[in-house]
């Protein structure tokens, strides 16, 4: 028998309930004994203060059911029982009602059913707790914690937390044979039990909003983080643009600037200062304030800094928010106000993104233990994301370039700092770069200069508008010229195609739908001669298509008559978004995360009506065409609860 422990360590972050959950019943459906450890390391070197009674019944009898003298604590669900399944045990219901600290009392390492964790998905936090345990760092405290798996017959321990966390676990591994001599020695103990469990399973997941794990792309939080993070900066881009002012925006990350630049991208900040990439000048401040002053120069009337708190300059001094600020106001006179987001970061319910994460790697750590449980001399996982694709790398190894990544800092070593990062790191940093600082010295020369044409074509979706954007900016640096095609292609053999400027997109980051209009009008026979027309017309050079299956259609036609039309012998290129995420060839669609994140948040609101209402069911319709993707992932996210077939007797 298999007997899994889970616990979080060190900061919490949303989704680590989420990773509880898909460990917990991921085991009970391998047939394992699974336990939770509540307050982290702590709780598993205080141990339970009584071990309770062993549970009296491995198996629940179905007439059990209504028998009076059935013990009290022992709930059921509605759900029929089969003969080996126990929905939920004693003491552990408290934890999903925050109850675990007075029901609990004294007690660290409660085994719990199926239904004991089932809210847990849609919780931020970590319903079990977590500490930064003292007393684990020391060998008596980590003697502690082997004593009390082994008394409570655990073979297995899911770790989930930073890297200082999946140290701490890899560390108890290797010390586990001397504690085990050790405890025998002491007669603490028994032969039998130093045979049974003279090896420890050790599995990591990583739970952290900085995102500061190396060999893996996301960690656990990090997305949720960056969605509060989004929402503060909206919220506060408001004010400062109606008082035209400055803010400088503090976020959390120490020695990784993952947040301050996914953050940056995302909400269309002026500047934002990250630890692996310092400014590359000693007098940054001039830097800063000539950025900033050229943005104002354009029309611009608020100004937004992001500094993760991590953030230094290239000898390695702190660059502070506060001192920020005052650079601003004193030589770019700006009314400039210092925002902390703190905690915030941490809070509130995870996104779809980080529960579905939370719930695949979960799944893939009771595989790894299940795995090692037949090989228990193999090298402790750690389960990661790479290219969307879950992943298991040796958990130490990712733990010394997480560190080597710091030490590179601290040396200096700033390029080889970003290149332990994941691949999109830097190129994110150089997207951001190129589509804010009005920089002339990357111009292409006036014979590689492009007119490139901007559509949308089909049903709007999140981020269309974020991609023009980009688009239109990055054309500018590089001295091409963006011209909107407004109304898809109706719009343009109507001729609605302009111009666009930097300042004109400044603010389509955070808009949703389409600035630009969309239908789904497609390319035909009867109108080609028309969009062949408006082509030369405009002298389009070529063509950005951001859309759908529409966008796949409308090139396919494109292409079959492009023999007879010279004006389409032009680059054309196609950039998925739809909700539907239906597009071949690619794993994401622009507007997918979004529809989804919308599904989830009307999910949890219905989801409170039928909970109180006990007998009320809600069938929820989803978009998606033909396409399964939104309600396939929205179930995964929102604790969605398989349907049982019916059967009618003959």
């Amino acid at each position: 028998m298999i007997k899994i422990a889970v616990l979080t360590s060190g900061g919490d972050s949303a989704g680590m309930n989420a990773a509880v959950r898909s460990v917990v019943r991921t085991g009970i459906s391998k047939s394992c004994e699974v336990y939770v450890v509540r307050e982290g390391y702590e709780g598993l070197v205080r141990g339970n203060e009584a071990h309770p009674e062993k549970h009296k019944a491995d198996t629940l009898m179905i007439p059990e059911i209504h028998s009076n003298t059935r013990p009290q604590w022992l709930k059921t669900s509605d759900r029929p029982l089969s003969t080996n399944f126990i929905s939920t045990y004693f003491g552990a219901e408290s934890l999903k009602h925050g109850e675990a600290d007075s029901e609990l009392r004294g007690q660290h390492i409660i085994r719990v059913g199926w239904d004991d964790v089932g809210p847990f998905l849609s919780e931020g936090g970590t319903l079990i707790g977590t500490q930064r345990s003292q007393s684990f760092r020391q060998l008596e405290g980590r003697r502690k914690a082997a004593h009390n798996l082994i008394i409570h017959g655990i073979n297995a321990l899911v770790v989930c937390g930073g890297d200082g966390s999946l140290t701490g676990a890899d560390k108890l591994r290797a010390e586990w044979p001397e504690h085990v001599n050790a405890l025998l020695a002491s007669n603490e103990i028994t032969a039998e039990q130093a045979q049974t469990y003279h090896h420890l399973i050790i599995v990591g997941l990583v739970g952290s909003i900085d995102n500061d794990m190396a060999m893996t792309d996301v960690t656990i939080g990090a997305p949720t983080a960056l969605h509060r993070i989004c929402e503060s900066i909206d919220n506060i881009s408001s004010t400062a643009s109606s008082h035209s002012r400055a803010f400088v925006v503090e976020v959390m990350g120490r020695n990784c600037g993952w947040l301050a630049l996914m953050a940056g991208m995302s909400s269309g900040a002026d500047y934002v200062f990250i630890p692996e990439k310092p400014p590359a000048y000693d007098d940054w401040e001039h830097e800063l304030c000539e950025a900033l002053r050229r943005h104002r120069e354009m029309g611009k009337r608020k100004s937004i800094v992001i500094v993760a708190e991590g953030a230094i300059d290239k000898n390695l001094q702190p660059i502070k928010a506060d001192y920020i600020a005052s650079i601003l106001t004193d030589r770019l006179k700006l009314d400039t106000r210092v925002t902390t987001l703190g905690h915030t970061q941490r809070g509130g319910k995870p996104c779809a993104y980080d529960r579905i994460l939370a719930t695949l790697q979960g799944i893939e750590a009771v595989e790894a233990v299940l795995e090692l449980s037949r090989n228990p001399e193999g090298e402790s996982p750690l389960i990661g994301l790479r290219e969307n694709q879950i992943i298991r790398v040796p958990l130490m190894k990712a733990v010394e370039t997480t560190q080597a990544l710091a030490k590179a800092i601290a040396n200096k070593d700033f390029k080889h700092a970003m290149s332990l990062r994941d691949t999109v790191y830097q190129t994110s940093f150089d997207a951001f770069a190129a589509t804010t600082r009005l920089d002339t010295r990357i111009k292409l020369p006036d014979s590689q200069q492009m007119r490139i044409g901007i559509i949308h074509i089909g049903a709007p979706a999140g981020g269309m508008n974020a991609a023009t954007r980009t688009a239109v900016r990055y054309c500018l640096t590089r001295g091409h010229t963006p011209l909107a095609i407004f109304n898809s292609w109706t719009g343009l053999m109507d001729g609605h195609v302009e111009e666009l400027g930097w300042l004109r997109v400044d603010q389509w980051t955070t808009r949703g739908g389409s600035e630009l209009g969309t239908n789904r009008v497609l390319p035909s026979a009867d109108n080609i001669d028309e969009i062949v027309a408006r082509i030369k017309m405009f002298k389009l050079d070529g063509l950005l298509l951001i859309g759908g299956f529409e966008v796949l259609k409308s090139l396919q036609f494109l292409d079959s008559v492009k023999s007879q039309y010279t004006e389409l012998d032009i680059p054309m290129v196609h950039l998925p978004a739809t909700i539907s995420n239906n597009v071949p060839l690619t794993e994401w669609s622009l507007g997918s995360d979004t529809s989804i994140n919308v599904l989830v948040e009307a999910c949890d609101a219905i989801r409170q009506s039928a909970s109180a209402s006990r007998s009320r069911v809600f069938v929820v319709e989803t978009q998606g065409g033909e396409c399964g993707y939104i309600a396939m992932l929205g179930a995964l996210a929102v604790r969605y609860l398989l349907e049982a077939g019916s059967v009618i007797a003959s």
